[in-house]
């Protein structure tokens, strides 16, 4: 599995689409260990791009603190699964505690 998260000044960024760069983490589900981080910048946010580009990149998964519903059906065309309402916090500890189902959403932190 590998999980994206996006991020601004090294934190999970409020909304994906505003973020500097994503995180790409590799994590073993079963050992529930992070293997492998890779930091991208991204492609100019248009409508689609972002998703088709995780994607390429090998995103199954994309924790955000907020993401509109147009978006969140582009993810969901190209099979990436979508976790919205996460705090801002260090992309490694985003997805420690998502592995260890202790991840606690708030309200999506967008509304378009």
């Amino acid at each position: 599995m590998k999980i994206a998260i996006p991020v601004a000044d090294g934190q999970l960024c409020a909304h994906f689409g505003h973020c500097q760069q994503f995180e790409l983490l590799s994590v073993d589900t079963a050992s529930k260990k992070i293997l492998d981080r890779e930091t991208l910048t991204p492609p100019a946010h248009e409508p689609g791009v972002l998703p088709r580009w995780l994607r390429e990149n090998g995103a199954t998964t994309i924790i955000a603190g907020g993401m509109g519903y147009r978006a969140q059906s582009f993810f969901d065309q190209y099979g990436i699964e979508v976790i919205v309402g996460a705090a801002s916090d260090r992309p490694e500890a985003v997805v420690q505690a998502f592995l260890d189902g202790t991840l606690e959403q708030g309200p999506n932190a967008c509304d378009h």
